[in-house]
Order: structure tokens, then sequence, then C-alpha cells
């Protein structure tokens, strides 16, 4: 059964906007401007109560919910679907005692890490600013700190939800064991969540920032890479850059976080300062507040091509290709080490992960260009061939891609079982569906 959105502006309290309104074009669309969304409405919720009004409207219309508080890793198959926006549900509040957050789902990452910082502290966040605290942690959340302290998933304590039913409920892993592993790792297609409660980790210190040096100086960062990912400490993240930006000569960088004294950090990586000729170097003793500075990723939207693939070791084979291939009409190639905490078994659905290294690349979607980015990556990802395991984390996902991706057979059927349960008219749709 079909029906129109009149009944459900009547309902809630946020706006609603069905294709041909004002608007709806510029608040359907999501943060990478590369991907295209052809839903049928977009509802910006006020509250949970609006959500739960949302999620029933759809159950009785035979349309499908796709939650995105930001529209960080949107990807296609949303024809026809309700777009929920969650972003005016954006309670935070920090417990410094318990070390504690308590977040809406509309909360983005700097803003926690902000309030976090006050009392000593930080989140387990990434690498932008505004990506969107609850899908990141729904996708597991590999960021700074990963090594240290793991999954951001691993961090949650609480989810408040609205499940398939339009039922408000809070998930914990006591009161529902099998949600709560679901939801913590495996993505956002068994409920919508409204809000999160996590913990929050000591924050002694940071040391952090980018150095980039030309070309010429490939081999020599490579090596100190190599060197300092070797033997780095839990508390010491490394990631290695080459850059082409379009009108402007190759470079090479690498981008770094050492969460504890300053002094110590700038120590361990003192080999960075054996290489000449820097460009930039923004390295220094900083706050958690400015964690999103490091990589000066764009925080408005763009239209980003990106890829990630897991690499278990940095072996020969794969050295050539990292170093030997061009990087135009990419924008970047990346190189994150991993390990530490990430290894260790977890209890929700992002498991251990035993590979090393993950490659990252970001191209534009501009229609002179797309065509020859996504050329470029896949022509990539065949050159590395075998030295892929063909899995990779939930939230490097990319248009195209499935959930069968991101987890083992064991760990898919659960999934999909609990989908099945809990949401047998799929009413709720994650941006990369476990029955895709």
């Amino acid at each position: 059964m079909t029906m129109g959105f009149d009944e459900l502006r009547t309902t809630v309290r946020g706006r609603v906007l069905a294709s041909g309104d004002a608007d709806f074009e510029q608040v359907a669309r999501p943060w990478s401007l590369a991907v295209t969304q052809p839903v049928a409405a977009v509802v910006e919720a006020a509250d949970a109560e609006d959500v739960a009004a949302v999620v029933r409207f759809a159950q009785a219309a035979g349309r499908a919910v796709v939650t995105q508080p930001t529209g960080h890793g949107a990807a296609a198959g949303v024809d026809e679907a309700i777009l929920l926006r969650t972003g005016a549900l954006n309670g935070l509040e920090i417990d410094p005692v318990a070390r504690v957050a308590r977040v809406g789902s509309g909360v983005r990452w700097g803003q926690v890490q902000t309030a976090a910082a006050e009392h000593g502290l930080t989140g387990l966040a990434g690498s932008n600013p505004v990506v969107g605290v609850t899908g990141y942690t729904l996708g597991g959340g590999k960021g700074w700190f990963a090594r240290k302290y793991g999954w951001a998933s691993n961090a949650v304590h609480a989810f408040e939800i609205v499940d398939a039913a339009g039922r408000a409920a809070r998930v914990t892993a006591d009161s529902d064991p099998d949600l709560f592993w679901a939801l913590s790792g495996g993505g956002g297609d068994f409920a919508v969540v409204t809000g999160l409660e996590f913990e929050l980790f000591p924050a002694p210190g940071l040391y952090g920032g980018r150095i980039t040096w030309t070309a010429d100086r490939l081999l020599e960062v490579w090596d100190a890479f190599r060197e300092l990912t070797s033997a780095a400490p839990d508390e010491l993240s490394v990631w290695f850059n080459r850059f082409q930006f379009p009108g402007a000569p190759e470079m090479v960088g690498v981008d770094l976080a050492y969460l504890g004294d300053p002094e110590q950090g700038r120590a361990l990586v003192s080999v960075l300062d054996r290489i000449g000729g820097a460009l930039t170097d923004t390295r220094s003793a900083m706050s958690v507040a400015d964690l999103g500075t490091i990589t000066q990723e764009p925080t408005d939207p763009s239209p980003a091509i990106t890829r990630g693939e897991l690499l278990g070791e940095l072996s020969p084979e794969a050295e050539k290709i990292i170093l030997g291939t061009s990087v135009a009409p990419l924008v970047s190639l990346q190189v994150r080490h991993l390990g530490g905490a990430l290894a260790h078994p977890t209890s929700g659905a992002r498991g251990a992960l035993s590979d090393g290294y993950l490659i990252s690349t970001l191209g534009l979607g501009l229609p002179q260009l797309r065509d020859a980015v996504r050329a470029k990556t896949t022509a990539l990802v065949a050159e590395f061939g075998a030295l892929l395991p063909g899995r990779k984390p939930f939230t490097f996902l990319a248009p195209g891609e499935s959930a069968a991706a991101a987890f083992d057979a064991a760990t898919l059927d659960r999934l999909r079982a609990i989908k099945r349960e809990r949401d047998p008219q799929t009413v709720i749709r994650s941006n990369y569906p476990v029955l895709g």
C-alpha cells in the first residue's frame, strides 16, 4: 500500500518535504555530492517521538526508512524511501565522574571532543569533526585512538532506539543481548538509533599533526613510516599519505596522533625530523578538542569518491604498488597503521581485526573526473589482488559494495537472522543493508 505524505505532515513536529517541494533537493543531498538519493520524502525529526511516528507511517505505507543524521556514508539503493534526518536530536551531556557521554543521534564528533576536553577526557573519534557519532559508531568506528582502546562501538553502554514497529526502547547488553550485539558494529539496519551512551577515556595530553614534503622525499618518508609502525606503542597512530591535488605537484606526507605526554610523543616520532625539506609541519601539543584538524579534511559537502581496503602487511609486493602507482587522477592514497586493541576480541558484531594496515583512496567525483577516478580505483584494487583479504571496516564500504564485504560468514548470518526477526518488513534500511 502507498500513500501521500499529508498525514505525516500532521503527525510530526519536524519538517516534511516531498519530491517537488522547495528545498527538497538540498535537504535530500548526502555529504558526498557524488551520491544521488532519489528518495520520496525527507523528514527532519524534531525529537524521538517524530522518529517513532515516521517509522509507523513507513510501515503502513510500505516504504523504507533511511536514517542519516549527517549524510556521511550514504550509498545508492534508497529509491522511494523516506529519508530521516535526526540532526535536531542534538542533546549532549558529559558525566566526568562516571566518564560517560550521552548524546542524541544528531551530535557530531567535534562537539563531543570539545565538551569532553574540558574534563580531560576524550571519545574514540575519527579524523573528521563533522562526522556524526551515531553512524560512525554503528559501523564500528575506527578512529585515532583505536589502537589504544579499540572500536568506538566497544565503548557503548546503551542505545536509545525506535524499533521497526515504532516502539521506543533503551537497549543494553543485559536488556537485549542480540540487538545490542548487532548494533555494536553491525550497522544501522536493525533499529533507528536516537541516542547513545558511551564511555570516555583519559586524555593526559595529545601530540599530533601533519608533515608534508615534495614527492622526491617519497622513499625517505616511507622508510620512516615503516620504522615507526614496526614498533609504535598503542597510544601512537601514524598514517602515510601520497597527495596529488589538482594543478599542484605531487606531495608525500605523514599524519600522526599520540595520546599521552606531548614530549614523549615528539620523541617517539623523531625519525621524521631527520627528513629535510618539509613543506609544512603542524605537529604540536594540542587539545583533543582539535583532533579533527590533523588531517585538514573538508567539513563541507563535496563530491568525494572513496575506497577503503584492508592490507595484512607491508610486503614487498604491496610496497611496490603503494610507491610505484601514480596517484592521479586520485587526490590521495593513504596507508593507515592498525593493530593494537583493534586485534583484540570484542563482544559486538564488529569483531577483532587481524590486518595490520588499511589503504584508503580519495578522488573527486566531478563530471570531468569521476569516470577516470573510478577506473583508477578499480585498477588499483585489481593490482593488489590476493594481497587484500576481501573484508573491510563497515564505515569504509563504498557505493556498489555490500555489508557482506565487512563481515565473516558467521557474523553475517547472525546479523541477517536478527534483521529478519526484528524487522520482517524491512522497514529500516541501512546505507549497506545486511540482506542486500
